[in-house]
């Protein structure tokens, strides 16, 4: 129920996280990263009630720089590229008590956080120690320090905190606790049948909740290995490829698309480095690329749908032997998924209504803002705001 409980679950020597071309880092030395980390947040007066944001870029620190802090505090990813404002906006919404950036990175969101009174870590890499490793240097005198050893998250705290995108509106913050995203990565993990077995490969961006879950926190659970490349690079996924001879990768439908117009320049990696599926998730994926993909990669490309109020997969096309069907989103995965009308009514087979969910994966609900939480739940479900038909 918790993140450092479900890092229990990788074999000690086994890898945890690599990239390419880097050293691994096992299981136990992440788990002994995780106690280091919370031991230096401890120290700087950062526990489990409080706020972390990362303006961090794509890579193994990233990755493991999520994993430590959230397995203790509350961790806020931040896309590193927000304009000033932006950060301004988010790091006051979101009441952080620290700020990471990376040590060499030239941020407009240390001249915020200097502004509004937060104090800044920045993370040293180091990779000799294996992939992720890294060691905070922290501004100034930071908090007082203390010698007492952090807390034990509890599965009803924070873990990770995102917002909603709010292109219409004011970005919603969505606190989703331990529960939630040990939940999400189990029903992840269960949906493509992952094992210590399995090789990730990491495209996507890990301050988005696709990544965070599906790329990173399920493989995670299942003792598989996550490979980290600092980011979707359409020119470089092929060498990737053949230097990390990945099981499976998940992306989104933009970035299938890129892989798939230099896939046939690239048909000796594929047929030597065998992929068991891909998935795709956060857009719908065109019937003919999905097609295609299968045809190029002969692996099952498996399409799923989520969102951030439900710490990602709710719904996803089964493996094989599985029935697959191009075009939809497959079955509930995780959540109970419903199709309901204007009063929160189930609606026949084959009738358009919204599609609601409720379950373990689920936030709580909305923080500091009532009047969204108050429309966002009917009946005890939480509205998706997307229209759907149950077959």
């Amino acid at each position: 129920m918790t993140i450092r409980e479900l890092l229990e679950n990788g074999v000690a020597r086994a890898t945890a996280l690599s990239s390419p071309g880097g050293v691994p880092l096992s299981y136990q030395g992440l788990r002994s990263l995780v106690s280091e980390t919370l031991t230096m947040l401890a120290q700087r007066g950062i526990g489990r009630h409080d706020r972390v944001a990362m303006a961090l870029d794509n890579g193994p620190e990233m990755a493991a720089a999520f994993i430590t802090i959230a397995s203790g505090a509350a961790a806020a990813p931040l896309n590193p590229g927000y304009r000033a404002e932006e950060f301004e906006f988010y790091l006051t919404d979101l009441q952080a008590k620290l700020l990471v950036v990376g040590r060499d990175k030239a941020s407009p969101a240390v001249d915020v956080a200097a502004k509004l009174g937060i104090p800044v870590a920045r993370l040293v890499p180091r990779p000799e120690r294996g992939a992720g490793s890294f060691a905070f240097e922290f501004a100034g005198a930071g908090a007082a320090r203390r010698t007492a050893e952090p807390d034990a998250a509890a599965p009803d705290d924070v873990a990770l905190v995102l917002h909603t995108s709010g292109t219409t509106s004011r970005p919603k913050m969505v606190p989703l606790s331990q529960r939630n995203v040990c939940a999400s990565a189990r029903n992840i993990r269960g949906t493509l049948h992952l094992t210590p077995e399995d090789r990730g490969l990491v495209v996507m961006p890990l301050f988005h909740i696709h990544g965070l879950m599906a790329s990173l926190l399920a493989p995670l659970s299942a003792g598989s290995e996550v490979c980290c490349t600092p980011g979707f690079n359409a020119l470089k996924f092929f060498s990737w490829m053949a230097d990390v001879s990945p099981t499976w990768y998940t992306a989104v439908p933009t970035m299938h698309q890129a892989i798939l117009a230099r896939s046939s320049n690239n048909a000796d990696v594929i047929k030597g480095n065998r992929l068991r599926f891909i998935r795709s998730s956060s857009s719908a994926l065109p019937r003919t690329v999905i097609e295609r993909l299968e045809a190029a990669f002969g692996a099952p490309v498996i399409e799923s749908y989520g969102m951030t109020e439900a710490a990602h997969q709710m719904a996803s096309n089964p493996l094989p032997p599985g029935e697959r069907k191009p075009g939809t989103v497959g079955t509930q995965a995780g959540p109970e998924v419903r199709v309901v009308d204007e009063r929160g009514n189930p609606v026949p087979a084959g009738a358009r209504g919204e599609v609601v969910i409720r379950g373990e994966s689920v936030m709580g609900g909305y923080e500091s803002n009532p009047a969204a939480h108050a429309t966002a739940v009917i009946k005890g479900w939480v509205r998706t705001g997307a229209q759907g038909v149950m077959d």
